[in-house]
């Protein structure tokens, strides 16, 4: 393989700007599936949220000016309850009252579910293959 030097533009794997392998979630497929089924419901779906703080929210479900609710895709095992916190935070201080993390892996969110509760978050863990399908269900929160 071919090493790149430091500080290089060059992407040593450009199809990794598609999918993130390492946990098998095809991000932009599932981001284009999210934001058309939004439309379908009436809802605006937006990519690459920024809040006011200046954090970034994968994708943010909105009811015209309504915060409905926070998705991040975690693709990587690595360091994962420190993520998971890090997306709730991110999520409460945006003003979000629910957080889904789509997450390939079989994960357990320990005492972070609770601190989730406790600061006014619903967590959900779900599987790439179920976010549609729950996602379809989201008219109780409109």
């Amino acid at each position: 393989m071919r090493r790149l030097k430091r500080g290089s533009a060059e992407k040593p794997f450009p199809f990794l700007l598609y999918y993130l392998e390492s946990g098998r979630i095809k991000v932009k497929t599932l981001t284009k599936q999210i934001i058309e089924l939004s439309e379908e419901l009436g809802l605006q779906a937006v990519s690459e949220y920024r809040t006011s703080d200046g954090t970034r929210i994968d994708i943010a479900i909105l009811n015209g000016e309504e915060k409905i609710l926070a998705i991040e895709l975690e693709a990587s095992f690595k360091w994962f309850p420190q993520r998971l916190l890090y997306d709730v935070v991110k999520a409460q201080r945006a003003g979000f009252p629910e957080l889904w993390v789509v997450t390939s892996m079989p994960q357990k969110p320990g005492w972070i579910e609770g601190y989730a509760e406790e600061i006014g978050i619903k967590l959900k863990l779900i599987k790439e293959n179920e976010v549609l399908q729950l996602f379809s269900s989201l008219w109780y929160l409109i």
